[in-house]
């Protein structure tokens, strides 16, 4: 059973900075794209950024372009979104989700198609 657990979250003020990370358990990781997401109140659930199994490719949407960074350690069975240059506009709680694919070179950036997700963690961006 495929287990996704977010950590990392918290307060940031604008210009700030956090690391979010997303524990694997139950699978051989790197059958796993991974994807975050996130969801902002009254919003809708939206991609931020995506890697596939083997790390080799990577995908922003056009917001966090430049100041966030996904990465993944298949050894440890984890995977990062580095987020920098915090604005107001990116508090949400944020969301790993997970896709088992036989081809390590894929990743999904479309929510539907994710079947595991983590709980999420809440990130606030504030003076």
């Amino acid at each position: 059973q495929v287990q996704l657990v977010e950590s990392g979250g918290g307060l940031a003020p604008p210009g700030g900075s956090l690391r979010l990370s997303c524990a694997a358990s139950g699978v051989t990781f790197d059958r796993l794209s991974m994807t975050w997401f996130r969801q902002a109140p009254g919003k809708e659930r939206e991609f931020v950024a995506a890697i596939s199994g083997n790390g080799g490719n990577l995908g922003y949407t056009d917001s966090v372009k430049g100041r966030f960074t996904i990465t993944r350690d298949n050894a440890k069975n984890a995977v990062n979104l580095q987020m920098n240059s915090l604005v107001p506009e990116d508090t949400a709680v944020y969301y790993c989700a997970g896709r088992l694919t036989s081809n390590p070179a894929y990743y999904y950036t479309r929510s539907n198609y994710m079947p595991y997700w983590g709980n999420g963690t809440p990130v606030t961006v504030s003076a």
